[in-house]
């Protein structure tokens, strides 16, 4: 039974207690009915949940890096099999004609052969390389299991921020469809003025807005599209399909709480990041392979081989046979062996020491990533703790200002065939020029308003990825 590591401790920890944190809230502002994807246009349903799930899965960063992880997995395992011999099993004939010299110098003419049958080993390895060669394959192992952590991370931040973003589109789209349909309103009201009330211009006016407002419609379902293809291509799911989210378009989450003070954050992200995990272990593959190369002119190295055959290097032992010309007989047993310890000084041990400062280099190279990295994770933090907070300050505004134009609107197209007596003269109570301000005011209430909640969304993401959550957790959550 495998025993549950910290890191298994820590991710149940933050599963548990995020999941505290996070929480839906609608806005009390009016909404406009959500858009609907187009006659012409395939739909796509999908809620937020079910997004984050697939952020784990499809996406083929997330592949990649753990592809990644299994061949680090692999040389992990061949650094630690680099005690073990390699077998060499099959056959060996040996013919000879002509000239051959004996031992003792006299060069003599004849024919001969000979046949072996068997196996042999075949050991050469440094032992410096087989004690410190697995420990930096077993750090280099670790940073890419951390580097998958991230690459999870860092996809379920990009799947959140597009999904937001088609959300901001849709809402925009709504706010759009709703201000064109006060625009046609406004203008069927100014064509039923009295030609005496309102000049000409005014219903240009209102014709013209109207045209603006139907292209801003077509403008904001064009940017629902084109969020919806980039979620569709980090998902791999259809890319000539309309994602349709099933949430409304206002629907605000809140995973981290943006009360603490930055400097309380950003301590638990440099400790949780699994970037810094990553470098903190490559960190430490460098300073193995430091020691390997200060070690490696005062280990031996150890070759164990066959010499049965020539050359020497394969078969050691097994049936062996021969004689003059083709004649193969006397066959029997044959054992030949070579073992040596070497201990090797690479260009008079000028190039150890190159080798020594090298690795020293890589060493310092690790280090400073590290630092760098420490440094971006902080800055990410501040980051997204500013938008976060900034962002969720706005949303309250937005909503009262989108309040405020609705009504607006509402009053001045109430207001549009109106009258009262100024002396002599029968004037309007308000102007149709007016009412085409709140309609345009309206317009861009709605824009702030979606754009703020998808701000604060976003935000939260960010906040979440950069304090090191795990992206596991997040599809939970949001249920």
């Amino acid at each position: 039974m495998r025993r549950t590591s910290r890191t298994d401790w820590a991710l149940r920890f933050f599963c548990a207690a995020f999941a505290l944190l996070a929480a839906w809230e609608h806005s009390p502002a009016q909404e406009p009915t959500p858009p609907t994807v187009a006659a012409e246009d395939r739909a796509a349903p999908i809620d937020l949940a079910t997004a984050l799930r697939l952020a784990g899965a499809s996406p083929v960063d997330v592949a990649l890096a753990e592809e990644r992880v299994r061949a680090a997995a692999a040389a992990l395992d061949r650094a630690d099999v680099l005690w073990l011999p390699t077998i060499f099993l099959g056959a060996d004939y040996a013919r000879h004609d002509g000239r051959i010299q004996e031992t003792v110098g006299r060069v003599f003419t004849t024919s001969r052969s000979s046949f072996l049958a068997g196996a042999g080993p075949s050991a050469v390895f440094a032992v410096g390389d087989a004690l410190y060669a697995p420990l930096a394959a077993r750090q280099t192992l670790r940073a890419r299991r951390a580097e998958a952590e991230a690459a999870r991370n860092d996809t379920l931040l990009a799947v959140a921020e597009a999904y937001f973003n088609v959300q901001q589109a849709r809402g925009e789209l709504a706010g759009a469809a709703d201000s064109a349909r006060r625009a046609e309103d406004l203008l069927r009201r100014v064509d039923k003025l009295v030609p005496g009330l309102a000049p000409a211009v005014e219903a240009s006016r209102a014709r013209t807005e109207l045209a603006r407002r139907r292209q801003a419609v077509e403008s904001a379902y064009e940017r629902w599209q084109v969020a919806g293809a980039e979620l569709n291509r980090l998902l791999r799911l259809d890319a000539a399909a309309v994602v349709e989210p099933v949430e409304p378009p206002h629907l605000r989450v809140e995973l981290v709480d943006t009360a603490p003070p930055v400097d309380e954050l950003i301590p638990l992200a440099l400790t949780n990041r699994p970037e810094l995990a990553a470098q903190q272990a490559l960190v430490q593959a460098t300073l193995a392979r430091l020691k390997q190369e200060k070690m490696r002119p005062l280990m031996p190295s150890v070759l164990v081989r066959g010499n049965a055959t020539n050359p020497a290097g394969t078969l050691s032992s097994g049936v062996f046979g021969g004689g003059v010309n083709d004649d193969l007989k006397n066959f029997g047993a044959r054992n030949s062996v070579d073992a040596q310890l070497i201990w090797e000084l690479q260009n008079l041990g000028l190039g150890n020491r190159a080798l020594v400062r090298e690795r020293q280099a890589e060493n310092q190279q690790a280090l400073l990533a590290l630092f760098r990295a420490q440094d971006r994770v902080a800055a990410e933090v501040a980051q997204a703790h500013a938008q976060a907070r900034r962002a969720a300050n706005r949303v309250p505004e937005a909503e009262e200002g989108l309040k405020s134009a609705a009504e607006t609107v509402k009053l001045s197209l109430e207001g549009i065939g109106q009258t009262k007596r100024t002396g002599e003269l029968l004037v309007l109570v308000f102007r149709p020029a007016e009412a085409v301000a709140a309609v345009q005011s309206l317009d861009q209430a709605y824009r702030d308003y979606y754009g703020a909640v998808a701000d604060v969304n976003r935000a939260q993401f960010r906040l979440y990825r950069a304090l090191g959550r795990p992206a596991r957790c997040a599809a939970p959550e949001l249920k």
